[in-house]
This record gives C-alpha cells, sequence and structure tokens, in this order.
C-alpha cells in the first residue's frame, strides 16, 4: 500500500479530464477504412503486416493449393527445426530441452552434448544475484503483480552493470545469457515476498548448479524443494514451447522496435515484459484457469454436452465468467487448423492428469476443446478455423503442478527470454533505420487563441 493515503485517489478533477479526453480521442471507425489502415499491423483477413525479416523461428498455418493460399495444420520451428522434434528427443530421451532449445535459438544449430554442456556450464556461472539484491530490491517494495516486479528488478539490475549501456555483441550475449539464467530467481523470490508481506513464511532457496531451469524453478518455489521428474519434465516442457513464436508476437516485436533505438539491454527486456504482462497476450492462460473454474461451478454434469454447450454460449453472449464474450484458450491470430503447442501439450497434460488423479478435468478440457470451435461458428462470422491455442493446456498444467496464478505469466517470461534474447542479438546485427511506422493525423485544425481571450 502506497504511504501516502492519497497516492491512488482519483479526484474529480482527473475524472474530468479523462472524460474530456474521451471526447477528444474517439477516432470515426470508417476512417481506418477510408485510409487503408492495418489495425493491429493486420488485414481484415488477420494476416500480419511484413515489418521485418528473421531467421530465428518460422511459424506455418498456411499451405498454396491451386495457386491459392489455404489452411494447414500449424507447425512451428526454432532456426529450421520442428519444435515437435526437440519436444519428442526430449521426451523419448528423458531429458530436459529447454537449454538445448535456448543454444539453438541463440546460435543457429543444435549443440553437440560438449556444446550443451559447456553452455549449461555459463548459465549456472551467470546464475547468481548481486550482493543484498534481493534485501534491498526485491524484499523492499513487494508487490502483488510479479510481473512489474520483475521488470523492476531487470531494471535495477543495470545499476550492477558497469557496461549495462555497451550494445557491442559479446557484451550483450552476456547480459542476455545473465538474464535467461536470473528469471527464474527474479520472479520466484518476487512472489515469495509478496507471499511473505500477506502473512506467509518466508523462505529463500538458492538454485542448484547441476539443476535445470524447470528444475530450479521448482526447487526455488517450493518450501521443501521437492519435485517428481515427470513434474520437472512436464514444465520443461512448457518451457520449450513458450520460449519462441516468430518475431511478430506483440513482445518480441516490442523488443525489435526497442532495440533498433540503441537503447540497452536491460531496458529492452523491461519492455518486452510490459508487454507480455497483458492479459490479451502472456496473461490469457490464467483466464483459461478462471474460466474453467467458473465453469465447474455452473455446469453440474461435466460429462453433460448439451449443458457445456450452453455454458460456452453464454461465455460468447457475455452472460457468463467476466462477461468478455471470449472462451479463452480458443483461436489464435496466425493458426486456424491447430495450434502445433497445444497439441504437444495435450498428450502431455493427459499423462499429468491421470497421475494426479484429475482425468475428470482432463475430459472436460478436451471436450470444451472440441465444442469451442464448433460453438463459435454458429454464433459469430469468422474468416478462419479456431482450435485450442498454447494457452488453453498451458494453464491446466500449471495449475495440476499447484503453481500460484501469480506466476504463471513470469513462466511464459522465463521462457519468452530465450527468443527475446534471440531476437534482440539478430536485430542489433542488422540494425539498419530506427522502426517507425507512420500515423495519419485525421483531427481538425484551427487557430490559436491567446490564454487571456479563452
Amino acid at each position: 500500500m502506497a504511504s501516502n493515503p492519497n497516492y491512488c485517489d482519483i479526484t474529480p478533477e482527473i475524472e474530468a479530464m479523462a472524460a474530456q479526453a474521451a471526447g477528444v480521442c474517439s477516432i470515426d471507425p470508417g476512417d481506418y477504412v477510408k485510409y487503408d489502415v492495418k489495425r493491429g499491423l493486420r488485414d481484415l483477413n488477420g494476416n500480419g503486416v511484413l515489418a521485418g525479416l528473421t531467421e530465428v523461428s518460422e511459424i506455418v498455418a498456411k499451405k498454396i493449393v491451386d495457386g491459392r493460399e489455404v489452411p494447414c495444420e500449424g507447425k512451428l520451428y526454432y532456426r529450421g527445426i520442428d519444435v515437435e522434434k526437440l519436444v519428442g528427443s526430449a521426451l523419448k530421451e528423458k531429458r530436459f530441452g529447454f537449454e538445448e532449445a535456448t543454444y539453438l535459438l541463440l546460435l543457429g544449430s543444435l549443440p553437440n552434448a560438449q556444446q550443451l554442456e559447456s553452455f549449461k556450464n555459463q548459465l549456472s556461472y551467470y546464475r547468481s544475484l548481486p550482493n543484498n539484491f534481493v534485501r534491498d530490491i526485491i524484499l523492499k517494495a513487494p508487490s502483488g503483480d510479479i510481473m512489474n516486479s520483475l521488470a523492476r528488478s531487470v531494471l535495477n539490475l543495470a545499476s550492477y552493470d558497469d557496461r549495462s549501456d555497451d550494445i557491442s555483441l559479446p557484451n550483450v550475449m552476456r547480459q542476455c545469457v545473465q538474464l535467461i539464467s536470473l528469471f527464474p530467481m527474479l520472479s520466484v523470490y518476487g512472489y515469495q515476498a509478496w507471499n511473505y508481506k500477506s502473512g506467509s513464511s518466508l523462505y529463500i532457496h538458492a538454485p542448484r548448479p547441476e539443476l535445470s531451469a524447470a528444475e530450479n524453478i521448482l526447487t526455488l518455489l517450493r518450501a521443501d524443494s521437492s519435485y517428481s521428474f515427470w513434474e520437472a519434465h512436464v514444465l520443461d516442457i512448457c518451457l520449450i514451447l513458450h520460449a519462441e513464436h516468430g518475431g511478430g508476437n506483440n513482445s518480441t516485436f516490442t523488443t525489435h522496435v526497442v532495440t533498433s533505438s540503441g537503447t540497452d539491454t536491460y531496458s529492452c527486456m523491461a519492455a518486452a515484459l510490459a508487454s507480455l504482462k497483458g492479459p490479451r497476450h502472456g496473461g490469457a492462460n490464467i483466464k483459461v484457469v478462471q474460466m474453467f473454474e467458473d465453469m465447474k461451478e455452473h455446469v453440474r454434469d461435466w460429462k453433460d454436452e448439451d449443458e457445456v454447450r450452453a455454458y460456452l454460449r453464454a461465455l460468447l453472449e457475455r452472460r457468463a465468467f467476466d462477461r468478455a464474450g471470449l472462451i479463452y484458450g480458443m483461436g489464435h491470430a496466425v493458426y486456424s487448423l491447430s495450434d502445433p503447442r497445444a497439441k504437444l501439450l495435450r498428450a502431455v497434460v493427459k499423462r499429468l492428469s491421470a497421475e494426479k488423479g484429475r482425468s475428470d478435468e482432463y475430459a472436460l478440457y478436451s471436450m470444451v476443446e472440441r465444442l469451442g470451435p464448433e460453438v463459435i461458428s454458429g454464433e459469430r462470422k469468422i474468416y478462419k478455423g479456431v482450435s485450442a491455442n498454447v494457452d488453453f493446456y498451458s494453464g491446466f498444467i500449471y495449475h495440476i503442478l499447484d503453481l500460484p496464478h501469480e506466476l504463471y505469466t513470469p513462466l511464459f517470461a522465463m521462457a519468452r527470454i530465450a527468443g527475446w534474447s534471440a531476437h534482440r542479438i539478430e536485430e542489433l546485427i542488422n540494425m539498419g533505420k530506427i522502426i517507425r511506422p507512420a500515423y495519419k493525423y485525421v483531427g481538425q485544425r484551427s487557430d490559436y487563441v491567446p490564454l487571456e481571450k479563452r
């Protein structure tokens, strides 16, 4: 709570200023059509405007048939490698794959055993915070919004870096590897500081150098630092699948935009975190879990398709849950027939839910995944297919693992920092002009009137 009791007050004058701003800032929707503005940098069919080139990752959602584009099953490639192969290899060999995926994204090729071990050692080497950082930065002003806490910590790290503004490639690589290593610590410690402020016990565990990122997250988070191999393995797969998703997603595009200005790595990553925090981007998995909790309260028989279908209609008609008119976890800006990340998580969550005695909940998720597109197409005019996205199952996985809701979006950030780093480095290497799209002025011109005559 703010020390100044008036700090958060909205005065009548501020209310009036907001109302006045609303009156002068509303642009006629027809003007966007008139001037052919690609709102959201997308055309009317939802296709993104080509704003850059990348070699980091590729999203495939369409194919050419008889000279025209048609939807196809979604595919995701990291540096040309099918992400399904990365996950499949980790599952088959029963090993953790996030570090391998991070190496691939940063350096452009799969590591051999020696290179992978060396890279893991570098991550371990940088997995330590400056002296008293936890006490002076994280514990002093804890926040229930862990994304804000994480961004604040990242910006504060610049004060401990004598080369914070150096954007030479070796220094930026060092900063990126350091932040990839530190994001789990900054996020979990931020959550524990807030938990302590709320009345719970405070415990701060140190990371263990021999553990993977997924194992260290659970070690840091849980009071007894205990976890099963399968729990850590599932979390590792989530990290792999969230590590990167093309240059056009909001937070990664933010990384490119901010990097093009020549700013430092800490400012760049804080900006990306600010973007990811939004509920229309990284916060969606929390909404999925909350939606299902509400569904379980209002649907008496989870096996009754008609009852579930009626609830989904109520969601779209703004009569259920948060009345936003959305079935959270359904649909994606790029994918139509399928999101490959959701398909991979579906198989994993089926086994995890069985082991945790939550198969009935998995069955409900599966039913919603099947019925959702049918209900949406029946209620709304859609221009492409609708399918479950990665948030649909990732939130359920975190829920089964008993991870706090406050860490769902930070978990996304712990993974996506790998992709942000790869794109920042790519932008620095190929940097030309500062990214600056155009906005057309559609307001009125008027004469200046001296103050005494107004």
